[in-house]
């Protein structure tokens, strides 16, 4: 069985949304430093092109002067907002060629999610115990990975969609906050799902939100990869999962 989200979601995915939805299941390996970026607002100028830029610097800091600076990490509406405008910034970007645009972006926007958090709830209690602790590292990566692929694949089907975003929701340590998106006169709900984080186990300085579901129109995208998971291990073993999970997904 393919692993692939419902079709009803799938179809409803256009344009930019395409790139920030899948996006957000990102955040692997993600250092605590990296939570949010120190760059300027803007890209810089002429001389910050595709060949000018030194993707190969070790502490991989060229990429932050797209990002763009959230003041207040407990303010989750100010993150997500913040993060969609640095994607369109680069998206738009007619200097960056399209295998520079897609790194930037997974830089930009990888520190905004649980990745471990995904793993589990994908998963689900009745399989997520059974797995031993490299499998559970192995899922993870490969969990990540399929999405990778997909969005990347998505980031030139970008159309000028707008987003407005509405004001959060608060419950308990929990956060909801939900998106519109417009194209075409056409719209879609989306509601991203955040959760308080503390790195460092103790100051509040250190807590932010990182996000751990996105539903669109109503359907969540982690219960649907939780049924079809739930399906494969069901019918066979954990090998035939990650078997299909490292098949390259279609196109």
């Amino acid at each position: 069985m393919e692993i692939s989200v419902k079709q009803k979601v799938m179809t409803c995915i256009t344009g930019l949304w395409c790139v920030i939805l899948v996006l957000l299941v990102l955040g692997h390996n993600v250092n605590a430093d990296e939570k949010y970026s120190n760059g300027a607002n803007k890209p810089p100028e002429a001389k910050s092109d595709s060949a000018a830029l030194d993707v190969n610097d070790p502490n991989e800091l060229w990429w932050r002067s797209y990002d763009t600076v959230v003041k207040d990490p407990n303010d989750a509406n100010e993150m997500l907002e913040a993060k969609w405008n640095a994607i369109v910034t680069v998206i738009q970007n007619k200097e960056l060629d399209q295998k520079l645009k897609k790194k930037i972006i997974d830089k930009i926007i990888s520190p905004v999610f649980d990745s471990e958090l995904m793993a589990k709830l994908a998963l689900g209690r009745t399989h997520w115990p059974k797995l031993t602790a490299p499998q559970q590292k192995r899922f993870t990566e490969l969990f990540a990975e399929r999405l990778k692929s997909f969005y990347l694949e998505k980031t030139t089907l970008y159309k000028d969609e707008k987003a407005l975003f509405k004001p959060a929701i608060q419950n308990k340590n929990t956060i909801h906050i939900p998106m519109v998106l417009i194209s075409n006169d056409k719209e879609e709900s989306i509601l991203y799902k955040l959760h308080k984080m503390d790195e460092t186990g103790g100051s509040k300085m250190n807590e932010y939100w990182k996000i751990y579901d996105v539903e669109i129109e109503g359907i969540s995208i982690l219960l649907t990869y939780r049924s079809q998971f739930d399906d494969i291990l069901r019918r066979g073993s954990v090998k035939d999962l990650f078997d299909q999970l490292e098949k390259p997904p279609a196109q």
